[in-house]
């Protein structure tokens, strides 16, 4: 048997290919193993995040490619095709990490009415959030439009949550107000409700082209486009997360604010073609939020399910926002992936669209 994945240049994001790789079939699959055909899953900006900082943070080691090439991680869904576990079935769904590709074999481990994890050696690396799997095979959450919505936004607003919760516990850094770059990723807007949802004063900035979407959101007190940063009031403290990973952009806002830029978070990637080092800067120096350092610190603290419940809390709160302000589009088959992909990788995908793929006709 084998596995059609979609790889990409680990030096050359632009470049990508289709290749096949082998995988056991049923009857020769190891003791506890599952193969898993991969449905569908969400493709976003985010992702094009994981491989920028492959390297880095450790994402190519999670799908091993070909020298030189790496699979991009995905947030989606699959389906149990062969099972060597006794506690997990055939035709099981899957909710979790998946590599761009049509099947991925599991090493099944702390298998649970609820989830399992892949204990394979070259994941142990990574945080473990990336090798959960969560068995949603009679949850309604997780079907349909629902289950669409929760693999484009979930994982994405498990971000948004936790920058909150960071901002929050430090009172935001004695900042009055909170600027947003590339406002309208859905990374941003997650974060811009919870904030605005906890009484701050949120400014979101955005390119003049997406002005109007990030005004319907209507989770921004304030919009500002990127030709008038210098518009904004410099003589308030103000906290900055940036999403755009703008070199020029971030050097723009520490040098308008100076001693007034209390806090400087990176998230995010959405610019890469202009970042780079900007040297010292007036204000907080910009540091990288890294989720997962949050994630352990929180689960120390709040104990078994603290997340869970607290972020269940906060999506419950976010998902009417989606219905109305986020489209879903549907594609399947190799060529549709890899326009979307590249659509994706050059931003030139619509704010109000989240992107289905599947690599299967």
């Amino acid at each position: 048997m084998t596995s059609t994945d979609f790889i990409v240049a680990r030096n050359d994001l632009g470049q990508c290919k289709l290749i096949e790789t082998a995988i056991p079939d049923a009857a020769a699959l190891p003791a506890d193993t599952l193969l898993v055909k991969v449905e569908r899953f969400a493709l976003t900006a985010n992702n094009v995040t994981y491989a920028v900082m492959g390297d880095e943070l450790k994402y190519w080691q999670i799908f091993p490619a070909p020298q030189g090439f790496g699979n991009i991680p995905v947030w989606g869904f699959g389906e149990v095709v062969a099972s060597k576990h006794p506690g997990v079935a055939v035709g099981e769904r899957l909710f979790g990490y998946f590599p761009m590709a049509t099947h991925l074999v599991i090493e099944a481990a702390d298998v649970s009415k609820r989830a399992l994890r892949d204990g394979a050696e070259h994941r142990k690396q990574v945080s473990p959030v990336y090798n959960l799997y969560s068995r949603v095979t009679d949850d309604p959450t997780f079907a349909g439009h629902q289950g669409d919505l929760q693999a484009l936004l979930r994982p994405l607003f498990m971000l948004s949550f936790l920058v909150d919760d960071f901002l929050a516990e430090n009172d935001d850094f004695g900042a009055s107000s909170v600027l947003l770059s590339s406002a309208s990723s859905k990374t941003a807007f997650g974060l811009a409700h919870l904030l605005q949802s906890r009484g701050r004063k949120v400014i979101g900035l955005t390119s003049a082209g997406n002005a109007g979407f990030v005004t319907s959101l209507g989770c921004y007190d304030e919009i500002v486009t990127y030709d008038r940063l210098t518009s904004l009031p410099s003589d308030t403290p103000v906290a900055f997360t940036d999403m755009a990973g703008n070199s020029a952009l971030r050097a723009e806002l520490h040098r308008h604010f100076g001693d007034r830029m209390k806090c400087s978070i990176r998230v995010g990637l959405t610019h890469r073609a202009t970042d780079s080092d900007e040297g010292e800067l007036p204000g907080a120096k910009p540091r990288w939020f890294f989720a997962p350092d949050q994630i352990r610190k929180r689960a120390k603290e709040w104990g078994p399910g603290g997340i869970e419940q607290r972020f269940g809390a906060a999506w419950s709160g976010f998902a009417p926002m989606l219905e109305r302000c986020l489209s879903v589009v549907e594609s399947r088959g190799p060529e549709a992936v890899q326009r979307i992909y590249l659509d994706t990788l050059k931003g030139r995908i619509p704010p109000e669209q989240g992107h289905m793929l599947s690599l299967l006709g």
